[in-house]
């Protein structure tokens, strides 16, 4: 009776140790997903680097700002604060809800982890002119499908 247990049991349980999956996800890959996030809103604009930025010969993404990540590994969820400029006579409560429920939905689908808080601060409102000004100064990236 015991030999027949033995036989339907499947022999790889005895073979394998038990395997530990572990993934940590950078920062800065959560500050992408916002930033991808945030290029399609309209009306709103990143807060860009200081002059020490400049020197440092920081450009691009490297250079924004505004984005901070807080994640917390026991409960395999994360809390995003972004730090934005917003085009006068924009509503802001309908602005804020735009920019949290696509960024919770495109971190939680990319990540598959819970986005607890999406916290957004509008910093400044801009004119017209200066929201131009910023979408010339900041270079659109190009990606391939080639690695």
């Amino acid at each position: 009776m015991l030999n027949e247990k033995f036989k339907k049991m499947d022999t790889k349980e005895l073979d394998l140790a038990e395997t530990v999956y572990i993934r940590d996800i950078d920062n800065r890959v959560f500050q992408a997903i916002a930033i991808e996030c945030l290029s399609k809103i309209e009306g709103i604009s990143l807060l860009e680097g200081n002059l020490i930025d400049s020197f440092l010969g920081r450009e691009g993404a490297d250079r924004l700002k505004g984005i901070s990540i807080e994640q917390d590994e026991k409960n395999h969820s994360v809390k995003l604060k972004v730090e934005i400029n917003v085009l006068y006579g924009t509503s802001l409560p309908e602005k804020a809800e735009e920019i949290q429920t696509k960024i919770a939905h495109e971190v939680s689908h990319l990540t598959a982890l819970h986005v607890a808080a999406v916290h957004v601060v509008f910093k400044n409102m801009i004119s017209k002119d200066e929201m131009r000004k910023f979408k010339e100064a900041v270079p659109k990236e190009e990606y391939t499908e080639e690695f």
